[in-house]
């Protein structure tokens, strides 16, 4: 392994019976989560690096303003922000597979929001949409860099894990 390298493991989580979901606490107050279509490639931007600065999140750091747009408007793309008091407070980004499963493919909080108890919340949302779209299976993945109260929440809400794996990443 290179300096600056470090090992990591990516989780993978599923759902497979919609009654199996266990709903996160309802935060009440002024919180709405509501779908962004359009989103436009700089908020869409502003949430990946807001909400992933802290946990690693690269991968989409390099994408075009092109990239980033053909994304967003394909068909098997949603974004859906969470407000709380008009704030935006997190997002999450379902797509749906040619299996029919949908995957929550980007999840999370911003940090001033973290810790509210909005996460459950949040991903309650997520499965239940992704449920009433027709999905015959939800899924996820979370690695060691995600926050470290990101697996609880998945299981919290009826996931299991079906897969793990290590794989090597260059530390920033």
């Amino acid at each position: 392994m290179s300096a600056g390298a470090t090992t990591a493991i990516r989780t993978y989580l599923e759902l497979t019976d919609p009654g199996a979901l266990r709903p996160g606490r309802d935060p009440g107050g002024n919180v709405r989560v509501a779908r962004r279509d359009p989103c436009e490639p700089q908020f869409w931007r502003y949430l990946y690096t807001t909400v992933g600065a802290a946990y690693q999140w690269l991968d989409r750091l390099p994408w075009t303003e092109a990239e980033a747009s053909a994304y967003l408007t394909d068909p098997a793309v949603s974004l859906w922000v969470l407000t709380v008091d008009d704030a935006v407070a997190g997002y999450y980004e379902l797509r749906r597979q040619v299996d029919a499963s949908v995957e929550i493919v980007y999840f999370g909080l911003l940090p001033e929001f973290t810790g509210r108890g909005l996460g459950g919340y949040l991903l309650t949302d997520a499965v239940e949409r992704a449920w009433a779209s027709g999905a015959r299976r939800v899924w996820l993945h979370t690695c060691s860099f995600d926050h470290p109260f990101a697996i609880q929440n998945y299981l919290d809400r009826g996931f299991t894990v079906f897969k793990t794996e290590e794989y090597v990443v260059q530390r920033v």
